[in-house]
C-alpha cells in the first residue's frame, strides 16, 4: 500500500514538472483510501475568499458544472474521471472538497499554493458503506444532463441507473416529437451499458407546461420514462399520453407534488412514481420557500418562516401530500430526482435505492422500483422490512447507516408517526454511524407502514431517507383517508378548475372534473 502511494506521488512529480503547464499549477488525483486505485469524483476548489475554480484533465474527462441562483445558493464543481486533474491558480490558500456518490465520506483538503510553484496532492476517499455488496443499487429519474456526459457522471456519482429527459415540451400546442426543447437528437431506443452495473435508458419525456393554447398559464410537469418512440401527443388531455406510454412499456412519474395540476394527474394517469426527494432539495441552501406555500393544508402543520416554506417544511409538505394519496388508495412508489442540468444541485444528490436479488440488471431494477423494494435518500441508508408476526401485530426491523450523526427515526403508519425509535447509535471505527431498528406495532385495520430517518447535514440542515410503504390488508377494515386528507385533495383539484376554466377547453377540463369526482367519492376514516 505504501509503495503504491509513493508511486502515485512520483507520477505526479513527473506530470507537473513536464513543462505541460506553466505558472502555479495545482495537480490532484482522487484515490480509494483502501486500494489506492484512482476514483472518478466531483471536485470543488475555492480560494480563501470563497471564489470557486473549475479544474481540467489532460488524460481523462472533466465536466464543469456552474449554476448560481443567489450569492448563497450555487453549485460550482467539476466531475472528473479517474485521472489526474489540474488547475492554474494564483498564490493563496485553497480548499479542495471531493465527493464520490453517497457511500464515501466527503474529503476536504487544504493546500497553500506559493507564487510560481506547482503543487501536487493525492486525495484519498474513505468508503463508509457498500450498498451494491448488499444488493442495493441506486438511480435517479429526473435528469437534465447531456447523454454524452452520463458515462463519466454515473461512475463519479456511483449512480447505477439514470433516465435523461431527452424530450421536453412546455406548450400545450406542441408535442415532444414536433417541438422538443432538448437540443440533442433523440437517441435510439436501446439501453446504454456504461459497465456491468451502470446503465441509462435514453428515451424519456417531460411534459412541463407553462403555456396553454398560446397563453402564459402554468400547469406543471409529469414524466414518461422508459418508452420506445417519440410521443406525438400534446397535453392536456393526459389520459391518451398515459395509455400510449404503457403501450410502449413506459411508466409515469409525478414531478413536484405542488404543481397546479399535480393532483389531477394521479387518478387520471394512474401515476406509478412520486418524487419524494425532488428537485428543490439541494446540496446548497434551500431556495424555493415561496413555491406555492398556500397549497399546504392547515392540518399538515407545515413549518413556515414569514409565510414561506422552510427546508424542513418543504420536505414535510412532500411527505404529507404523499401520505394523503397513499391513504386514498393510490399505490405510488417513492423515487428521487434532482433536475441536475437545470438547478444548482449535483447529479444524483437525491436518489432511490432498489433491492435486487442476484446480479444487477436493468430489468430487475425497474421491477424492484415499481414494486416498492426501495428507499429514497439525500444521504443516509435506510434498509428495513415489515412483516406480520400474528394476525394483529407487525414487526419492523432494519438498520440506519449514515456518514453523519442521526437526528431521528420514525415509524409511519397511515401517514402518522406511530413510534419514534430511541436514538441508540453506534459509531463505527471508520467514523460512520449505525442504528438498529427493531420494534413491533399493533394492527388496527388495513394499513401501510414506512420508516423515515433524519441525519445531520450541517449545523442547521439535515439529510433524510424514507422507505417505500409496505401494505397490510384487513378486508373488513379497508384503508381510507381522513376527511381532512380527502378534502385537501379534492380542494386542490377544485381550485385548479376555477383557476384554469378560462384557459382550457371543455374536453381538457373534463379530466379535472373527473379527478374531482374521484376524490369527492372517497369514503373517509372519520
Amino acid at each position: 500500500m505504501r509503495a503504491v502511494f509513493h508511486l502515485l506521488i512520483a507520477l505526479f512529480t513527473t506530470f507537473t514538472s513536464s513543462g505541460f503547464l506553466c505558472g502555479a499549477t495545482l495537480t490532484g488525483l482522487v484515490v480509494d483510501a483502501s486500494s489506492m486505485d484512482p476514483v472518478a469524483a466531483r471536485v470543488y476548489v475555492h480560494d480563501s475568499s470563497g471564489n470557486y475554480c473549475l479544474v481540467k484533465s489532460k488524460s481523462g474527462t472533466a465536466i464543469p458544472y456552474e449554476k448560481e441562483r443567489t450569492d448563497q445558493c450555487f453549485e460550482i464543481h467539476t466531475t472528473v474521471s479517474a485521472h489526474p486533474f489540474h488547475v492554474e491558480l494564483h498564490a493563496d490558500k485553497y480548499t479542495i472538497t471531493v465527493e464520490h456518490g453517497k457511500e464515501y465520506f466527503t474529503a476536504t483538503h487544504e493546500v497553500t499554493v506559493p507564487t510560481n510553484e506547482d503543487v501536487s496532492v493525492v486525495i484519498p476517499l474513505k468508503r463508509w458503506t457498500n450498498m451494491a455488496a448488499k444488493g442495493w443499487y441506486s438511480g435517479e429519474t429526473h435528469v437534465h444532463r447531456e447523454v454524452d456526459e452520463l458515462p463519466t457522471l454515473q461512475i463519479a456519482e456511483d449512480l447505477n441507473v439514470a433516465f435523461p429527459l431527452t424530450a421536453w415540451v412546455t406548450d400545450s400546442l406542441h408535442t415532444p416529437a414536433t417541438n422538443n426543447r432538448s437540443t440533442r437528437q433523440i437517441p435510439p431506443a436501446k439501453l446504454v451499458q456504461i459497465d456491468k452495473a451502470h446503465v441509462y435508458w435514453p428515451i424519456n419525456t417531460e411534459y412541463e407546461l407553462f403555456s396553454v393554447r398560446g397563453n402564459r398559464h402554468t400547469l406543471g410537469a409529469v414524466f414518461v420514462l422508459n418508452h420506445q418512440d417519440q410521443l406525438e401527443l400534446s397535453a392536456p388531455p393526459v389520459g391518451p399520453i398515459a395509455r400510449e406510454a404503457r403501450r410502449q412499456g413506459g411508466f409515469l412519474e409525478l414531478d413536484k407534488h405542488n404543481w397546479p395540476w399535480s393532483m389531477m394527474l394521479i387518478p387520471q394517469m394512474d401515476v406509478e412514481l412520486y418524487e419524494l426527494t425532488n428537485n428543490h432539495i439541494w446540496r446548497t441552501e434551500f431556495l424555493y420557500g415561496d413555491w406555492y406555500p398556500e397549497y399546504a393544508a392547515p392540518y399538515m402543520n407545515i413549518e413556515m418562516g414569514n409565510g414561506r416554506f422552510t427546508e424542513r417544511g418543504w420536505v414535510n409538505f412532500g411527505f404529507e401530500n404523499y401520505y394523503a394519496l397513499l391513504n386514498s388508495g393510490f399505490k405510488l412508489q417513492p423515487t428521487g430526482g434532482t433536475a441536475s442540468g437545470v438547478h444548482p444541485v449535483p447529479f444524483g444528490y437525491g436518489r432511490v435505492y432498489v433491492k435486487i436479488d442476484g446480479d444487477f440488471s436493468y430489468e430487475k431494477w425497474i421491477d424492484g422500483l415499481l414494486a416498492g423494494h426501495s428507499f429514497v435518500t439525500t444521504g443516509p441508508m435506510l434498509t428495513t422490512s415489515a412483516r406480520r408476526i400474528t394476525n394483529d401485530r407487525v414487526k419492523v426491523a432494519g438498520k440506519l447507516e449514515s456518514a453523519t450523526k442521526p437526528l431521528g427515526v420514525e415509524i409511519i403508519v397511515n401517514g402518522r408517526v406511530a413510534k419514534s425509535v430511541p436514538l441508540a447509535t453506534l459509531q463505527n471505527d471508520n467514523g460512520s454511524y449505525q442504528m438498529a431498528i427493531d420494534t413491533t406495532l399493533d394492527l388496527k385495520g388495513s394499513c401501510w407502514i414506512a420508516v423515515r430517518a433524519f441525519c445531520r447535514h450541517s449545523d442547521n440542515r439535515f439529510n433524510f431517507a424514507h422507505t417505500a410503504p409496505v401494505y397490510f390488508d384487513v378486508p373488513e377494515r379497508p384503508l381510507r383517508p381522513s376527511r381532512q386528507q380527502r378534502d385537501y385533495l379534492a380542494g386542490r383539484v377544485r381550485d385548479e378548475i376555477e383557476r384554469s376554466r378560462s384557459m382550457l377547453t371543455e374536453d381538457q377540463l373534463r379530466e379535472f372534473e373527473s379527478a374531482l369526482k374521484t376524490y369527492e367519492s372517497l369514503a373517509t376514516s372519520d
